[in-house]
């Protein structure tokens, strides 16, 4: 819900800037934030005739990071899916002169329509509960299935590599974290175990799934989509920030990942995801089916190695938590928990690379 502003800004330029550039937005406008969208402050614009609209801009100040709040490649890619097949917001315009808010930012559509935070929708049926997750399958799907170049986005990300690039930035990471000393203590954050083995494997091109490129989100999961107020149907996606051109399986195991914490007893355990345990659920099977018949390729053979990375990633971002921790520029008991979470989660990576493995030996045996 949208509510205080909690970073104000300059009302009466904004109003002036989208007299001249968006004759769909009456002005004077109404501003409220939205409490989601920390990244990227998000606002909801009223306009005098009651029509909604959202505003996402960057934060104001130096940012920490060159590479996020990216709101241009937000609007850029949100503009190019606009007439395809894949429900997005319409973008409306894309402000980069800092004059007019002290930020970058971009207007888009306002969809009216259901963002469900659990993934397995406790408050709808068991017939929209299938519907919802297979139509959240399918326009993954439809995103993979797009040619850049058809779109406009050739220059959006490399075309190749993407997994190799993934592994190469993460082993970086992971060891200038492991050096991170604790300022009381003195003891370093340490490596992650197995970390060694898991990034031979990951190395290894035998195991590597087949290269790909295609537009990906980035963090696909059903709390970036709306549903429609009524029907069982995404109308939209959002929060395209990590959004570029790369491989589909980092997508597709971000969205199916409850499916692999299933009897999970060293971090979080989502029993609800066991097969019959929730009504209306599909199955892990079902979802790749589905999948498969939309996007055009079988992501079948790829799921243990791509699991495999995507664990091995998020024990990565927990060490990193741990390092700040270790500095104390992460302080809450949420953030401790996290980076104790980062030796559970590694077991969990490394349980998985060793299951890739014995699949490869045995696939050789044939």
């Amino acid at each position: 819900m949208a509510g205080i502003v909690r970073q104000p800004i300059d009302v009466q330029s904004l109003e002036r800037f989208i007299s001249q550039n968006v004759p769909e937005i009456k002005t004077p406008i109404d501003i409220k934030q939205f409490g989601f969208g920390q990244s990227n402050p998000t606002y909801q614009l009223t306009g005098s005739d009651g029509a909604r609209f959202v505003m996402r801009k960057k934060p104001p100040g130096k940012l920490v990071s060159k590479t996020a709040h990216q709101v241009e490649r937000e609007y850029k890619i949100i503009h190019a899916l606009e007439n395809t097949d894949v429900p997005v917001p319409k973008a409306y315009c894309l402000c980069e002169d800092e004059k007019i808010i002290g930020t970058p930012f971009y207007i888009m559509e306002f969809l009216d329509g259901r963002i469900i935070e659990d993934p397995t929708m406790p408050d709808v049926t068991p017939t929209e509960r299938t519907e919802m997750w297979h139509d959240a399958i399918r326009t993954l799907a439809k995103l993979h299935r797009i040619n850049p170049s058809d779109v406009g986005l050739e220059g959006y990300g490399k075309a190749s590599g993407f997994y190799d690039r993934q592994i190469k930035t993460f082993s970086a990471i992971s060891e200038a974290q492991a050096a991170t000393v604790d300022v009381d203590t003195k003891v370093p954050v340490g490596q992650i175990p197995h970390v060694e083995e898991m990034l031979t494997f990951f190395r290894d091109k035998k195991f590597q799934p087949k290269d790909r490129g295609n537009p990906i989100h980035g963090d696909y999961k059903i709390d970036n989509l709306v549903f429609h107020k009524t029907e069982p149907r995404v109308i939209g996606i959002l929060d395209w920030e990590m959004s570029t051109i790369g491989h589909p399986l980092s997508d597709l195991i971000n969205l199916t990942t409850p499916y692999y914490l299933i009897n999970q007893t060293r971090i979080k355990n989502l029993p609800a995801f066991t097969e019959g345990a929730t009504r209306g659920l599909p199955t892990q099977r079902d979802l790749i089916r589905w999948y498969a018949e939309v996007a055009g390729w079988d992501p079948s053979p790829d799921l243990t190695w791509g699991i495999a990375f995507g664990f091995f990633r998020a024990t990565c971002i927990y060490q990193g938590i741990a390092a700040r921790w270790a500095v104390r520029q992460a302080s809450s008991a949420k953030a401790k928990d996290h980076a104790q979470a980062r030796h559970p989660m590694g077991q969990l990576a490394w349980d998985h690379v060793q299951r890739a493995l014995q699949q490869a030996k045995e696939k050789s045996k044939l």
